[in-house]
């Protein structure tokens, strides 16, 4: 049971992986090209997803282009009054 439970989450996680690099934007992914982190996920179990996700994952942006609600934006309550 154990071992079926390691060899899901390794599937897993590259499937998440997978879909992650598919939907990243080229020119925002770090140290490789797109088409070859793919292939790194997909053929290197374990350290490949590891890998991708410490070195080659765009970077956060978090903070800095922060969707706003309509109640948020100063422009729109103005329009309001």
């Amino acid at each position: 049971m154990g071992r079926i439970l390691i060899i899901l989450a390794v599937v897993m996680l590259t499937i998440y992986c997978v879909v992650e690099v598919a939907q990243s934007q080229p020119n925002r992914i770090r140290a490789l090209p797109k088409w070859l982190w793919a292939f790194v996920v997909i053929a290197v179990p374990v350290i490949g997803p590891v890998t991708w996700l410490l070195a080659g994952r765009p970077q956060s942006t978090s903070g800095q282009y922060r969707s706003l609600g309509p109640d948020d934006d100063e422009d729109f309550l103005r329009g309001l009054r």
